[in-house]
């Protein structure tokens, strides 16, 4: 088995949307962005399950999810000033460091936690369509979201504490 491109799924998501479409139309059970995204994790899923069982790659060696790319960082504060004139080095070093502690602290989030945090600020879902994805009320999933800001919270403070502890 070769190495799977994210591009490689995409397609196939595509390629397995178009067969499927009909039977969408004839009975859209979710709107059609929640429809193409379960089909995204599912072939992921399978992806992973196939690239997992291949000799050729340890698992062992894979990365963490939010692992930073490897680049010179002069080139990462030359792009962030880029993307902000107005953001001062000092400015840009708070927000990195802002950014790292916020990239650990959903690190730490139990697995149900880091997944309704992501689906509701970086995925841009609403609570109903959280609600839906998840097989849960809109109340259930509204409280799961709460508590998992609640303990994010708590997490920031606690990094938070820690680093002014130190200095």
């Amino acid at each position: 088995q070769h190495r799977v491109d994210a591009s490689d799924i995409v397609q196939d998501v595509l390629v397995d949307a178009n067969r499927r479409i009909q039977a969408y139309l004839d009975d859209p059970a979710m709107p059609f962005h929640l429809w193409l995204r379960q089909m995204a994790k599912d072939r992921m899923i399978d992806a992973h399950r196939r690239h997992r069982g291949s000799a050729k790659r340890s698992v062992d060696r894979e990365q963490r999810l939010l692992a930073k790319p490897q680049l010179d960082q002069s080139t990462v504060e030359l792009a962030a000033q880029l993307c902000d004139a107005e953001l001062t080095p000092a400015a840009a070093a708070t927000m990195h460091e802002l950014q790292a502690r916020f990239e650990e602290a959903v690190e730490q989030l139990g697995e149900q936690d880091r997944e309704i945090v992501l689906m509701r600020h970086f995925e841009h879902l609403s609570n109903q369509e959280v609600a839906q994805v998840l097989g849960l009320s809109e109340p259930a999933a509204s409280m799961r979201y709460l508590r998992a800001i609640r303990r994010l919270r708590q997490l920031l403070g606690s990094a938070g504490e820690a680093t002014d502890g130190d200095a």
